[in-house]
């Protein structure tokens, strides 16, 4: 039999997805799983992209444009507007979800052995989609200690080499829900200027930011603005994951005209998509509202929950809607299984994230998880209230 590629031996497995088996098994057995290791929203997508799916007009169901739609992407010029990000609609490429949007940036920008520096925990998908483009992540370390604010400056150019091409961030972040200051955004903006790299910047959860501080994009930067690579998505901020919409948005036209290479070899983003997408740009000031406000409350409720049960802390998230929590245990891979395998409360138990998934360097984030807080207020508590029985009663409890 013919071994597969070497590429596909070092996919890493997903920390999010990889426990489904034994979590579909517990559900099976009839135990409740109260699912906080994935960021799906259960709030309602927009009832006005809901009527223009139901509404379809067309007669045939064709090809968009290879870059999406021009309506769409007009619209969303007037989107980025009210966040002070001045576009065009050309500097604006649809895309299958957020996800190939970063495959595509790395595939345009990064050639087979360069490198990215990717501060850690980050999305653990951001590995996979470098290892699909045969670049490298590199990784400067941020700690739960230190509330995940970035290293300094010295920290990062002791990874820059020939093969550096790029940084990438996830502003507000994912796992962390960590929120970049201006200071930090200004530099990362003076590194990259002086190796001139690109800077990709994943900023799908600027509608979720809990601070009195200001949302500072990488479009805001002054000088690098050829150089940065924006990533965005509808998933989060409309309950709108199933779409699969994003956008990869830059002023740099060498870039772009490499994207849409790519662009055209998969023909077209989602033509549905694109239709609910567009309608969502209309949704009243009150859905936002009131999203937004459920997550402040859901916030509220998960982080002093956590920050209660004995042995357990969590930082505050400023943005985003997850954690990164570290449990008394011995190992969180081993704990999250054990919940789905072994441990029932009241016919109940919990499925979260084991955080090593998230970080490069072997051996950290050992006793981390990351959750999400995209359950109901009420269900929260039920699993919080589950989380700390299971505490109690695993083996590998570390006093």
């Amino acid at each position: 039999m013919p071994n597969i590629s070497q590429r596909g031996v070092e996919m890493p497995a997903s920390p999010i997805r990889k426990l489904a088996p034994l979590a579909d098994a517990a559900k099976q057995r009839g135990v409740h799983v109260y699912h906080l290791n994935i960021g799906q929203p259960d709030l309602p997508t927009p009832r006005v992209a809901l009527d223009a799916i139901r509404n379809i007009d067309h007669t045939v169901l064709e090809y968009s444009p290879s870059q999406g739609y021009r309506s769409y992407r007009e619209k969303l010029v007037g989107y980025y507007k009210k966040y002070d990000i001045n576009l065009t609609a050309d500097d604006i490429i649809i895309t299958t979800g957020g996800s190939e949007a970063v495959l595509f940036a790395f595939l345009s920008c990064l050639n087979p052995g360069d490198e990215i520096i990717v501060p850690e925990p980050a999305y653990a998908n951001y590995m996979a989609f470098a290892i699909s483009a045969g670049a490298v992540i590199r990784t400067v370390t941020t700690t739960i200690e230190e509330g995940f604010s970035l290293p300094k400056v010295e920290k990062f150019e002791e990874l820059i080499n020939e093969r550096t091409k790029a940084i990438l961030i996830c502003n507000p972040n994912n796992p962390t829900g960590y929120l970049y200051t201006r200071r930090e955004m200004n530099q990362i903006r003076d590194i990259v200027k002086k190796y001139d790299l690109y800077l990709f910047s994943d900023e799908v959860y600027r509608e979720f930011i809990y601070t009195g501080s200001p949302y500072i994009s990488a479009c805001h930067l002054e000088g690098i603005e050829q150089n940065v690579v924006l990533i965005d998505s509808v998933s989060k901020r409309y309950s709108e994951c199933g779409i699969r919409i994003g956008a990869l948005i830059t002023k740099n036209a060498e870039v772009r005209s490499a994207v849409m290479k790519f662009c055209q070899a998969r023909l077209s983003p989602p033509l549905i998509g694109q239709i609910a997408a567009e309608a969502s740009l209309d949704a009243s000031e009150e859905y936002a509202r009131e999203t937004y406000d459920e997550y402040v409350e859901r916030r509220k409720c998960l982080i002093d929950g956590l920050n209660r049960i004995p042995g357990v802390y969590s930082p505050i998230p400023m943005g985003a809607f997850y954690t990164v929590a570290k449990l008394p245990v011995d190992d969180a891979d081993k704990f999250c299984a054990w919940c789905l395998e072994e441990f029932a409360y009241e016919g109940q138990t919990v499925m979260m994230a084991p955080a090593s998934g998230f970080y490069t360097t072997p051996g950290l984030g050992k006793n981390e998880v990351r959750v999400a807080y995209v359950l109901k207020k009420e269900d929260l508590a039920k699993a919080l209230t589950v989380l700390a029985k299971a505490l109690e009663a695993y083996p590998g409890r570390m006093v």
